[in-house]
Formats: structure tokens, sequence, C-alpha cells
């Protein structure tokens, strides 16, 4: 008897985690909406919590097509030059 294991090895890449902002005052936020049922909800409690208490705001907010497809290039790049900090909603 011949068995088939569809399992396979992690891919390992190395992964460049970006520097922690020293202080959160005034940061421009930006959220991924990954569209999962209360990512919504979550990602607009928590921008306005941070904007109470930290004085945030919230400069763009990108909505993926579906939890498991990755933002477009431009999404990226409009990311990178219009917030200081991105959080990603993860909801369920």
């Amino acid at each position: 008897m011949k068995l088939f294991d569809p399992t396979s090895r992690a891919v390992e890449r190395a992964v460049e985690v970006a520097r922690r902002p020293a202080r959160l005052a005034g940061l421009r936020l930006g959220l991924v909406d990954n569209t999962k049922f209360n990512s919504d909800t979550l990602l607009r409690k928590l921008a306005e919590r941070l904007a109470r208490r930290h004085g945030m705001t919230v400069t763009i907010t990108n909505r993926k097509r579906s939890p498991s497809h990755e933002i477009d290039e431009a999404g990226i790049r409009a990311l990178r030059t219009q917030a200081d900090l991105v959080v990603s909603g993860i909801g369920d």
C-alpha cells in the first residue's frame, strides 16, 4: 500500500520587522480591513481608542478583497506614504 503525504515543509524566509515608534502621540494610522466578520468593527473601535488616548488619526483604510488576498502594490505604497503605523484587523 502506498500512502500519499500531502504535507510540505514551511518555506523559510527572512522577515524584516518594522521599528516600533517611540511614541504614539499624533501618529497617522492606516487600517487594513481583511473582510472577516467584525474586522471593521474591531478596527473602528481600536482607532477610536487610539484617537482618544494618543491623538492618532486614521489617514487611510484599505479593504482587502478577501482574507486570503494580499494588498496590491498600490495599496502598500499608499499605506507607506500616508500612515506612520498600520493595523490589520482580524475579526471573527
